[in-house]
């Protein structure tokens, strides 16, 4: 048997502006996303059996097996493709689950990214496209996981930035923040527009120094009504904002992981290494948002 391995790196909204609610119910957004250094681990044994194998620190808590969106999007692209060849994957969970990060969402894009791959199948593939969306509305922006504006519900993305590297803290207080939960704290009305999309200048964020500013000007919506659901989230952010060195701390997604973005490896090293003593019921991880 022959195995093929992905990983499924961690997505981190740097902003997170509502727009507004649709007659549908669901919201427009615009968000910057980058993804992490720090991954999910997914392989993929093919002619085996077809299933799923879900290990690693965090598997506990990624639910049953048959609800995992691996399973959910090779069923997606498997309806869609004819004659496609699949097989067992395994999948190492070490990040955080239901937790503002994407994790699922970037599981599922490395199950279609090793079935495209072993398929002979073009990332561009309207029929990969369809079973990303179908799959979940982050999915899509994790198929190339590079830096984007992603707009609408998560289906309209901008072309690749390039942005500098990132060093960053991220920080979950490992407590349940369910995304209906914040977006129904919102208060939205069906068909309510809160404001317009803007414009990114993508030159000017290739400086770490502008783009910094251009974060702290561009707020995550999403954090206030997460804090008032689940308090500790205040408590992470002045944790990672008291930290030496921490130049901008914010909630990523609908929460609850928080990152801390740093100059250097070595000051993101340092602040991760103080919160797991000061903090050690929480999950701590130094990282770097990369291009």
């Amino acid at each position: 048997m022959v195995c093929f391995s992905e990983r499924a790196p961690a997505k981190v909204n740097l902003t997170l502006r509502i727009l507004g609610k649709r007659a549908d119910g669901y919201h427009d957004l615009e968000s910057l996303v980058v993804f992490a250094l720090l991954a999910d681990e997914l392989t993929l044994t093919l002619d085996a059996p077809i299933g799923l194998d879900v290990n690693g620190p965090t598997a506990a808590a990624a639910g049953e097996v048959g609800d995992n969106l691996v399973l959910r999007a090779t069923r997606e692209l498997g309806g869609r493709t004819d004659g496609l060849r699949l097989g067992r994957f395994a999948l190492t969970k070490h990040l955080p689950v239901a937790a503002g990060l994407g994790g699922g969402s970037a599981d599922a894009a490395a199950a279609l990214r090793l079935l495209m791959r072993v398929n002979g199948i073009a990332r561009d593939n309207p029929n990969v496209v369809a079973a990303a969306r179908a799959t979940g509305a982050d999915v899509p922006v994790c198929l190339d996981p590079r830096p984007r504006v992603m707009r609408g519900i998560g289906d309209v993305l901008s072309a690749p930035l390039d942005l500098p590297a990132l060093p960053a803290v991220l920080v979950n207080p490992r407590v349940p923040v369910p995304t209906k939960d914040v977006f129904a704290r919102l208060g939205l009305a069906p068909g309510e527009q809160r404001r317009d999309a803007s414009e990114i200048d993508a030159k000017s964020l290739r400086d770490r120094d502008a783009l910094i500013r251009y974060l702290a000007s561009k707020p995550n919506d999403l954090e206030p009504p997460a804090r008032a659901l689940q308090p500790v989230i205040s408590d992470v952010l002045a944790a990672l904002a008291g930290c030496e060195g921490c130049r901008l701390a914010r909630m990523s997604g609908s929460g609850a992981t928080c990152f801390g973005l740093f100059d250097t490896g070595a000051a993101a090293a340092t602040a991760a290494q103080h919160l797991s003593g000061t903090r050690p019921a929480w999950w701590v991880a130094p990282t770097v948002f990369a291009s």
